[in-house]
């Protein structure tokens, strides 16, 4: 980005400089094209004129994409910026930060990847972009967690596999870490984007049932001859009881009967 300036002074017009560019002066590289003439009995006066070259960082470029998105979504917001080894954060702060949030950070995660986009497309080497509004992430992440702990115990306990609903890949991500500090659960991610979802299933299969004995649980041979007629009843109960638990396919079950919606 290069831009020329005039003003009184040199200094003057580097002012003006850091102020068109929003950025401090020591990021900006100046090249003084006339120097400021005084004159005499102001005759003779000329102003200063410079050469502004500006190249802001990729965490500057998100952050102006997403001052231009807030702007025509009517919402006034500041933007805090940490930059780290990977990236930055950009979080946005205000009142009216809900839409920008959206459901299920739906809204977020969209602007997150135009920004991502919008920082990236000058330079090969890759940028990461996250976004987040007063403390989203963390609270979104700790749902996400005790999700997976919920459903991984139900696994364990029934050994039915448990499809959840779609999610990004922040989000997977947040559910495999969880599994996997889980003995006796596994997890894989299925489907194509933007519909890929998380499958958590059991190391083990399903628990076997537990055979009965005696006169209370299973079949007497003792009871054969002399109650035929009670036997035959007792096989066509057992065998009724059989196809009636049996359970259901797990791909016919929907997601609403494996674990409730989450809502913030």
């Amino acid at each position: 980005m290069k831009k020329e300036f005039t003003a009184n002074t040199v200094e003057e017009a580097k002012d003006l400089a850091a102020a068109e560019f929003g950025a401090d002066k020591s990021k900006i590289k100046f090249t003084v094209l006339e120097e400021e003439k005084k004159g005499f009995l102001g005759f003779g006066k000329t102003d200063a004129k410079i050469l502004a070259e500006y190249e802001p960082s990729k965490a500057e470029t998100a952050a102006e994409y997403i001052k231009a998105i807030l702007s025509c979504m009517d919402i006034e917001a500041g933007l805090e910026i940490t930059e780290n080894e990977e990236g930055a954060v950009i979080d946005i702060t205000g009142d009216t930060t809900g839409a920008v949030i959206g459901r299920r950070g739906e809204t977020l995660d969209a602007i997150q990847y135009l920004a991502s986009m919008a920082a990236n497309r000058s330079d090969k080497e890759y940028y990461r972009i996250t976004l987040d509004s007063c403390g989203y992430r963390e609270k979104r992440k700790a749902i996400l967690e005790d999700l997976a702990r919920k459903i991984s115990k139900t696994v364990l306990r029934t050994g039915r596999t448990s499809t959840l609903e779609p999610m990004n890949p922040y989000e997977r991500r947040i559910i495999h870490a969880a599994v996997s500090e889980i003995e006796g659960v596994t997890s894989k991610s299925i489907g194509e984007e933007p519909y890929r979802k998380v499958v958590i299933s059991s190391v083990n299969g399903r628990p076997e049932r537990r055979q009965g004995g005696g006169r209370k649980g299973g079949y007497d041979k003792s009871r054969r001859r002399r109650e035929p007629q009670a036997h035959s009843m007792d096989l066509m109960k057992t065998s009724f009881e059989k196809d009636y638990k049996k359970p259901k396919p797990e791909d016919s079950m929907t997601d609403g009967e494996l674990y409730g919606k989450i809502e913030l």
